[in-house]
């Protein structure tokens, strides 16, 4: 991707966060697009999500191809099941059929999909940091495993693990709140 879009055709930039030469301020936020914005400075905030677009494309094309193909999956399942040919039956619109009745309930293993595949962007996220030279967690992992720092390399670890165990448990929390047979059960 960075030879086509890049070197190729010039669309993109090759790697950091901001064209560096054109534009320079103090960080507020953290945010790069934010504080771009913050600064003023006109074309910053186009220059930050020029770089910010092929990295994104890079980390969401997998997960959004497995939730599209989970999502399909079960909105098929779901639109055959007899509460749906009910409502159908009752003269309710195909709009409101598939919004009311059978997203909701497609959506009870599309959730758990969504959970899983915050793993999968943490792991990819070091490697694309490392790759489009993005300052973050990723990026600083790797250069502490070939600095061999120990410490940060168990802290990086044990934040990339906690944050996604809060991720799980808010999945689990709409699970409950999509899914009622499990929320009432006891």
């Amino acid at each position: 991707l960075i030879m086509l879009f890049s070197t190729g055709l010039g669309w993109t930039p090759v790697s950091g966060r901001l064209d560096i030469i054109n534009y320079y301020f103090e960080p507020v936020t953290g945010f790069m697009v934010i504080d771009a914005w913050l600064s003023g400075q006109q074309g910053a905030v186009t220059s930050a999500l020029r770089h910010l677009l092929l990295p994104s494309i890079v980390l969401s094309t997998i997960p959004m191809a497995v939730i599209a193909r989970q999502t399909r999956s079960a909105m098929l399942e779901v639109l055959g099941e007899d509460y749906v040919r009910t409502a159908h039956a009752k003269g309710l619109s195909t709009g409101r059929v598939i919004l009311v009745h059978a997203l909701r309930n497609a959506l009870i293993t599309v959730v758990t999909v969504i959970g899983l595949q915050i793993g999968v962007l943490m792991a990819g996220a070091v490697l694309t940091e490392t790759i489009f030279a993005w300052p973050g967690i990723g990026k600083w992992m790797i250069e502490a495993i070939a600095r061999r720092d120990y410490p940060a390399v168990q802290g990086g670890l044990l934040f990339i693990a906690v944050s996604v165990m809060l991720v799980n448990l808010i999945v689990d929390l709409l699970y409950g709140w999509i899914n009622p047979r499990v929320r009432d059960s006891r």
